[in-house]
């Protein structure tokens, strides 16, 4: 059961990488429509200084990259840990649904970005989170030394 617990975590970088490369692929060239080269950025600039600079539509490809880059630090954590510790079904359905949720609200927010929706599928994919969270530590702190050697 380790591989099917782990699969969504890789799933979850390859989009997260997907996500890097449509960012690249849209601010690159807004960037070149308004003459910014990158030795005409000022120094120690951060994708967020270009809020109001490049289009809205644009920046909601890095905000979502960043979001994916910061909750699902915690998601790759829980899924390994319960990787190790013996995953059960649910556990791997969780893991599918957090990632698909984030899989959802990452199109939503690079192309329609109306809150409301953002927040709900954000709360959803958090649910699961909790869930995965909870078997983490319920697997770590309730196991059986014993059982382990």
């Amino acid at each position: 059961m380790q591989a099917q617990m782990l699969a969504p975590a890789a799933v979850l970088i390859a989009w997260s990488i997907i996500m890097l490369t449509w960012l690249a692929a849209t601010r690159l060239p807004a960037m070149a429509k308004l003459g910014m080269k990158a030795d005409n950025v000022p120094p120690g600039g951060r994708g967020q200084n270009l809020d109001g600079v490049l289009p809205d539509s644009v920046q909601w490809k890095s905000h979502n990259y960043t979001h994916l880059v910061e909750q699902p630090t915690l998601f790759y954590a829980a899924v390994v840990i319960i990787a190790l510790m013996g995953a059960a079904a649910g556990d791997v359905l969780a893991a599918w649904i957090y990632v698909g949720l984030r899989v959802i609200h990452s199109l939503w927010q690079a192309t329609v970005n109306r809150i409301p929706v953002r927040f709900s599928l954000f709360l959803l994919s958090t649910t699961a989170l909790v869930y995965l969270a909870y078997r983490a530590v319920i697997l770590t702190l309730l196991a059986n030394p014993g059982a382990l050697s």
